[in-house]
């Protein structure tokens, strides 16, 4: 068994109740990047943070593409409670693949893109919320540990890509007026 599958199959071995209940607390708040999604509409809504939440939004975009549909289908890896039959799922079976960690991603999209839009308290406590998110899948036995360093990796890679694309957009409306 590989040094992923074994630190899984440890992660087993820590489940109570109390634990099954915070992790699923957690992973839920990252389904569908809703509670990001969430976010960049709150920021949309007031003209302080509106540049925030544009980036927030162009970022979990790109994240959507790059991950959901663009490397998930070409990289094609098997979750690891599929490899695990021990392994007892608390949520419904995933049905795409395993790499990179959609949640993570999103999560890490958030916490890159508010930083670099300067809303670095806001990042802080997105990262926080980022880890925790990130950990569930582990814990949750959806995903092994290099999907979540590949969520990471992209989802910092999307929240770059979103204000870049942002201040491209406000460079091309600058040189309209």
């Amino acid at each position: 068994m590989n040094a992923e599958l074994q630190f899984l199959t440890a992660l087993q071995g820590l489940h109570t109740p109390a634990r099954d209940a915070v992790m699923l607390f957690f992973t839920r708040l990252g389904n569908a990047g809703f509670v990001w999604i969430a976010l960049a509409a709150i920021l949309l809504l007031f003209r302080r943070t509106r540049r925030a939440g544009c980036i927030l939004a162009l970022a979990l975009v790109c994240d959507l593409v790059l991950c959901n549909f663009i490397l998930k289908p070409l990289v094609h890896r098997v979750r690891p409670c599929d490899l695990l039959p021990e392994a007892v799922l608390l949520i419904p079976h995933p049905s795409d693949y395993s790499f990179p960690s959609g949640h993570t991603a999103a999560s890490f999209t958030a916490v890159a893109a508010l930083w670099l839009a300067g809303k670095k308290r806001l990042a802080g406590a997105t990262l926080v919320l980022g880890v925790f998110i990130a950990f569930s899948r582990l814990y949750l036995c959806v995903h092994f540990p290099t999907d979540i360093l590949g969520g990471v990796l992209v989802g910092l890679a999307c929240g770059w890509l979103g204000k870049w694309l942002w201040e491209s957009f406000a460079q091309k409306q600058d040189s309209l007026t």
